[in-house]
């Protein structure tokens, strides 16, 4: 293991208690084979490892022929027009426009990514020094987990396009001999098939789960940063952490907004070519025909819920900092209040217990039974829990203001070049969506 010069001036943020952790802090900066090990050999075996010269160029020679070469060669040569209703594919054409563009847009991003940025900067591992032990270990099952997430949507896709074209060719969809006899061609061409529609939807779903573990990590962030308001902290700890958690997210942003924004509009126009082609008058549509189609469609939608999903609810929770900062200056306020008039103040739970001997001032009431309603949803971040006392024993009120008031106008969370995604812009997008929708609806069969 490499050691590490650290320079005498440079103090970590957290500070180890003992040496395990400092051996610990060590293995996440130097080591380059440990967290991701398991990720680098995934890489490489999705062709799409650029650390040296040899695998970025089998990489980028993948990309052309799975990505470009072989849907050309599929739709141009083995469209088969003259097939029956069974084996006829009128939709191939929105299918390979609609996977290669996605599946270019995602590879180039993800070749940039890890080109510019390095693999243990692109997914953040170079400041996970700075996080609490919970933070980092979390963060590296999540990592782990994230393999087998790609897995489970690429693996159901597989499966169904691999019946299908084993269905397609073995039925005598295709019988144009490549390689002098029929059946080894048509072995070739549905291997090749497979492979490319493989290869193109793994790539975008990687894509898209990255963009969730980094969103991932930033919600261990953030639960580990509303600790700071359970124990007695200055403004200045917490003011300085939330403003490097509010730099995170402004790097992200910044990094996946072009990636976010081509996906949305490329899911949206083969959508809605996909509506265009299936409505017209006298279109027949059936399994046979447009079930390569719904595949399709199913996988980039699918894809675009992913980032629209992890991108809302790291804003959410960002958000959730005012909602959480403001409880703590008000349970505060009604203790210094009570602390004053009364000379001494009980605890929460004690408060409960004492509500007929109130003397007319504000009591807290902490109720147990409701807050075990919510389960799972509920963590340190967005709860119905009271704040306790010794949590801000120490602080002044204008203190407390001036930091409620640093959060109700300083929101953080993943943004589009402005536009904040959060729950309310995923309302505005499926209302224009749906609003398209009705009125393409109106023009091909006649919905008003």
């Amino acid at each position: 293991m490499a050691d590490i010069d650290i320079d005498v001036g440079k103090e970590p943020l957290i500070n180890h208690e003992n040496n395990n952790k400092k051996k610990i802090f060590n293995r996440c900066v130097s080591h380059q084979q440990d967290e991701l090990h398991s990720f680098r050999k995934y890489l490489r075996w999705m062709c799409v490892d650029h650390s040296s010269p040899w695998t970025a160029i089998l990489s980028w020679t993948m990309f052309v022929v799975f990505t470009l070469v072989v849907p050309a060669i599929s739709h141009f040569l083995l469209a088969c027009a003259d097939c029956d209703s069974y084996h006829s594919r009128p939709y191939d054409s929105v299918v390979q426009l609609s996977l290669s563009s996605v599946a270019t847009v995602s590879f180039l991003c993800l070749t940039r990514f890890v080109s510019k940025y390095g693999l243990r900067r692109f997914l953040f591992f170079d400041k996970l020094w700075d996080e609490s032990e919970t933070v980092r270990r979390n963060y590296t099952n999540q990592l782990n987990t994230s393999l087998h997430i790609v897995s489970y949507f690429v693996i159901p896709c597989f499966s169904a396009m691999s019946a299908y074209k084993i269905w397609w060719y073995a039925s005598g969809g295709s019988q144009i001999p490549f390689l002098g006899n029929v059946v080894l061609s048509d072995t070739v061409a549905c291997i090749m098939e497979l492979c490319s529609w493989l290869y193109r939807t793994t790539v975008i779903f990687l894509v898209c789960v990255l963009f969730r573990l980094i969103c991932h990590l930033q919600i261990l962030r953030l639960q580990d940063f509303a600790k700071l308001f359970q124990i007695d902290s200055d403004v200045g700890s917490i003011l300085s952490e939330h403003l490097r958690i509010r730099r995170h997210l402004r790097i992200i942003s910044h990094r996946y907004r072009s990636f976010i924004l081509c996906l949305l509009i490329l899911v949206t126009g083969s959508q809605f070519s996909s509506l265009l082609i299936t409505t017209k008058a006298y279109t027949e549509v059936n399994m046979y025909r447009a079930g390569e189609l719904a595949l399709c469609s199913m996988t980039l939608v699918t894809a675009l819920l992913i980032l629209l999903r992890s991108a809302s609810k790291i804003t959410h929770k960002a958000q959730a900092v005012t909602c959480l900062a403001a409880k703590w200056h008000v349970c505060a306020t009604l203790e210094s209040f009570d602390q004053t008039v009364d000379g001494e103040t009980p605890t929460l739970v004690a408060r409960n217990n004492n509500n007929d001997n109130n003397n007319g001032h504000d009591v807290i009431t902490l109720t147990e039974s409701d807050s075990d309603e919510y389960g799972d949803e509920e963590d340190d971040l967005d709860n119905n829990n009271i704040i306790p006392a010794y949590a801000f024993s120490t602080m002044s009120f204008q203190k407390r203001q001036a930091l409620v008031s640093y959060f109700e106008n300083n929101r953080a969370g993943i943004t589009v070049y402005g536009f904040t995604l959060d729950r309310g812009t995923l309302h505005t997008i499926f209302g224009l969506e749906l609003s398209l929708v009705l009125w393409l609806l109106g023009k091909t069969i006649g919905i008003s």
